[in-house]
């Protein structure tokens, strides 16, 4: 039995090594169902299974297993052990955006290794903090309007600790002669100057981290460079060189056989060459990223992609297909609930029909084939979203160049707000709560009057029968919440209990009573379960992974997204809250 376990431990490890984690996998299952007493070996097949499971992006099943590898490690007291599995809890825990738990578990792994004397597993700790406050940073960017570089305070202060701990990161893999690890850090330090606004500086980075790629012949790492070169040099007004870095970044993808790669370069050059008003070559690229998208069921670049399109071709002055392509982007938007899509895409419908001088009894319900009924116009993409922006309080210069708030005019009623109105005069009915609703916990008697706080209280009325009884419900109910909380170390799967092992639980000795490390270990076991009764906020937006994060539809999505809040109103007070004077707090993109 201990012979076989091992065996399919060993098994599932050589899968997992050669890129087979789904085999790899059902190994490592095997390996706990067949079970070992030996806590290291139990502790060691947990390590690799949950690695395994994060690689198959099983986020949940990765966590418990990083969880029980922590329980073991803590144990049996292996204290590089346990550095390494709050390292691996804190790498999972990042990617399900709880970045706050995160820090806490990649601080015990930097601490441990520290306390060790293990430098390895310091810069890999410290490489893992400035990637959480990097991703943090990321998400806290969502919704936010600035472009890159103009941050709220706490947005620039969680950016900059990424930025210290990757310097820092930087230092000590010089110190150890890892170059491999010094270009990864290379690469997020431009990553973090790219989303603080210092392109010159993350050129500088993104160029030593390309160098390195090719020192290795890391292909995968070079197509990343050479996106994030083409990435900044966009916001620095250098489009001719960003269209070459887009162009070996598509060449590398096509190399790689990385589809999804091949049609962010894709768009990526289709939205550069619209910038530099070469449509027919923005059409071609866009129609690539396009075709893509639809083979990879892609729905949200794919409508990202009708609409990148509909613009080209109204730049290029053919409306008939931008009108196409308009109502193509209308349709998927109302299919995949994409709200400010669907906005969006209903303007220009309307307005190219203004221009065409059509109705929608002479469209074609599945295509852009109608009768011509007036002049056509000449309508430029940038124009168009210049309008959008503009009646949003925003300048928006060809693209994403320069984004540059301004005052609005009271008096600009036109159809945009028209339709903005439709889609947000249901959204404060969210807010309101009717307080003759018996629904919202309504105190009143049966005949319809308000309880008065005395009869509320008047033992009369809690004791009547009906009472007791949902008394005797809330507390059978609570009784078994805290059953809920117990966890048994022999539950642990995998784990036969036998002789040798029993001290580790139980302590050494004839007598059968727990030692206080027993106690000590079971509080410790006990004390993250709390994080399972924990849910995870909810993601930014659609996710579409044939799109770049950085285009000119999210930034139309991030304008919309802090609109809720022009409809809230504060409550009168007599005092004045220390917020109203508190002074305003700090996001950007770029692939890693």
């Amino acid at each position: 039995m201990e012979a076989s376990c091992l065996e399919l431990a060993l098994e599932g490890e050589r899968l997992c090594k050669s890129g087979d984690f789904k085999g790899g996998t059902a190994f490592f299952e095997a390996a706990v169902q067949v079970g070992t007493e030996d806590l290291k070996t139990l502790s060691a097949i947990y390590s690799q299974l949950g690695n395994a499971y994060f690689y198959l992006k099983e986020y949940g099943k990765a966590l418990e297993y990083h969880r029980h590898d922590l329980t073991l490690a803590r144990t049996i007291g292996d204290r590089i052990g346990e550095a390494k599995a709050s390292g691996n809890l804190g790498n999972t825990l990042k990617v399900l955006g709880r970045f706050d738990e995160a820090v806490v578990c990649c601080q015990r792994h930097l601490d441990i290794s520290q306390e060790q004397e293990d430098k390895v597993g310091e810069a890999r700790a410290l490489y893992n903090i400035g990637n959480v406050f990097h991703g943090k940073g990321k998400q806290q960017l969502w919704g936010c309007t600035q472009e890159p570089g103009e941050l709220p305070p706490d947005v620039r202060e969680t950016l900059q600790k990424a930025t210290l701990y990757y310097e820092m990161n930087l230092a000590l893999v010089k110190e150890l002669g890892d170059r491999a690890a010094q270009g990864r850090a290379f690469g997020n330090l431009g990553n973090t100057q790219y989303l603080l606004g210092n392109f010159v500086e993350a050129i500088k980075f993104h160029r030593q981290r390309l160098s390195i790629a090719k020192e290795f012949g890391d292909k995968a790492a070079e197509r990343r460079a050479y996106s994030n070169l083409g990435n900044a040099l966009i916001f620095l007004g250098q489009f001719n060189s960003a269209t070459e870095y887009y162009r070996k970044t598509l060449q590398l993808s096509r190399q790689l056989r990385d589809q999804v790669m091949e049609a962010q370069a894709c768009y990526s050059l289709g939205n550069t060459y619209t910038l530099l008003q070469q449509y027919e070559k923005a059409i071609e690229y866009h129609l690539k990223h396009l075709y893509i998208a639809q083979e990879l069921t892609d729905r949200v670049g794919e409508g990202r992609a009708c609409w990148s399109l509909g613009n080209a071709y109204v730049s290029s002055g053919n409306h008939k297909q931008a009108l196409h392509f308009a109502r193509k982007h209308l349709d998927i938007s109302k299919e995949i609930g994409d709200r400010n899509g669907e906005l969006t895409a209903r303007m220009n419908v309307e307005q190219l029909m203004e221009v065409l001088g059509v109705n929608e009894s002479d469209l074609s319900p599945s295509s852009s084939e109608f009768e011509m009924q007036g002049e056509t116009g000449n309508i430029f993409a940038s124009e168009k979203l210049n309008t959008v922006l503009m009646r949003l309080g925003y300048s928006f210069d060809c693209g994403f160049t320069s984004l540059q708030k301004f005052g609005r005019d009271p008096s600009d009623e036109d159809c945009f707000f028209d339709l903005l109105s439709k889609f947000q005069s249901s959204r404060m009915d969210d807010q309101r709560c009717n307080l003759d609703n018996p629904e919202n916990g309504d105190t009143r008697d049966g005949s319809g009057s308000m309880l008065s706080l005395s009869e509320m209280l008047d033992p009369a009325v809690t004791t009547s029968p009906q009472t007791e009884e949902l008394f005797d419900l809330i507390e059978s109910s609570q009784s078994r919440r805290l059953d809920d909380q117990r966890v048994n170390v022999g539950n642990l799967p995998g784990l036969r209990i036998t002789h040798n092992n029993l001290g580790h639980l139980v302590g050494e000795g004839d007598h059968q009573e727990p030692s206080d490390d027993f106690f000590n270990m079971l509080i410790k076991c006990q004390s993250s379960r709390i994080d399972d009764q924990r849910c995870s906020p909810p993601e930014g937006g659609p996710h579409a992974p044939t799109v770049p994060d950085e285009d000119f539809f999210s930034l139309i999505q991030r304008v919309q997204a802090k609109r809720m809040d022009e409809q809230r109103v504060h409550l009168p007070s007599d005092e004045q809250d220390d917020s109203d004077s508190a002074e305003s707090e700090p996001p950007g993109g770029g692939s890693s």
